[in-house]
């Protein structure tokens, strides 16, 4: 990475956090007077397109969208690629209001955590997998009711780019039993925003979302199908963006969600 580079990312990060600390600060306060639907924007999706903005403005990370015709009026379950932390701040960002499964940890955090808080997320204990599930059907139902977006990761961490993990049938559970659509979203993010390490390298993430899929029917037997095809669209779709080697096998990564 440049010297120039270098410095674009530590003042980028220098604005991040600094907005962070000043909005979710603001939020304790502000955030308990409004209704859920005028306080998810004013706490998350504002931050979050202020996020994805300074990416595109300081350090040069820029998205294009494919398939917003495939978005329906009612909120379902989204089933994404997980490869870093910047589709997280878009996801929340354009689709809302939105409910994302969260570590439970996070909620603990002074000031982001309690504004999250707020905001109803799905709070999971990742080291209790059983339970993490549990918590996900009745959680994640209870919003959906509640007209909300739900955001599952299935491969439950990043995985970096050229490589995917196995999908955990927990959302797609979750959208046969509320019946209601997956809507699968593929992405390379991880190619200038990684996992790992504090360098961001300036490009264009392409986000593609993809048709939305029904379940064939009821019960197990139809979550394994509508999980396999929507492993196997958003597979499809990181090959077509260059952002899934030919040959990969999907890697055993952790089931919480």
């Amino acid at each position: 990475m440049s010297t120039v580079q270098t410095l674009r990312t530590f003042l980028f990060y220098l604005l991040l956090s600094s907005s962070a600390f000043v909005w979710c600060t603001l939020s304790v306060f502000v955030a308990p007077l409004l209704p859920f639907r005028a306080r998810y924007r004013f706490v998350i999706q504002s931050w979050c397109r202020c996020a994805t903005w300074l990416a595109k403005v300081v350090v040069g990370i820029r998205y294009e969208i494919k398939g917003l015709e495939n978005i329906p009026e009612q909120p379902c379950v989204i089933l994404a690629k997980h490869q870093s932390t910047w589709e997280s701040f878009f996801l929340c960002g354009f689709f809302e209001p939105l409910s994302q499964v969260v570590k439970r940890e996070l909620l603990y955090v002074p000031f982001f955590g309690w504004a999250m808080a707020m905001l109803k997320p799905i709070a999971i204990d990742r080291s209790n997998p059983k339970a993490a599930l549990k918590q996900l059907a009745k959680l994640g139902h209870k919003r959906l009711g509640q007209g909300a977006w739900v955001l599952v990761f299935p491969e439950g961490t990043r995985i970096p780019p050229g490589q995917i993990g196995k999908f955990s049938r927990g959302g797609a559970a979750l959208a046969v039993n509320a019946h209601l659509p997956v809507l699968p979203i593929a992405h390379n993010a991880g190619e200038f925003w990684p996992k790992r390490g504090w360098s961001k390298t300036p490009g264009t993430v392409q986000v593609v979302i993809g048709p939305l899929m029904h379940a064939e029917g009821t019960g197990p037997r139809a979550i394994a199908e509508l999980n396999d095809r929507a492993f196997a669209w958003v597979s499809q779709a990181q090959h077509a963006i260059g952002s899934l080697d030919a040959q990969s096998p999907a890697l055993e990564t952790p089931t919480s969600v």
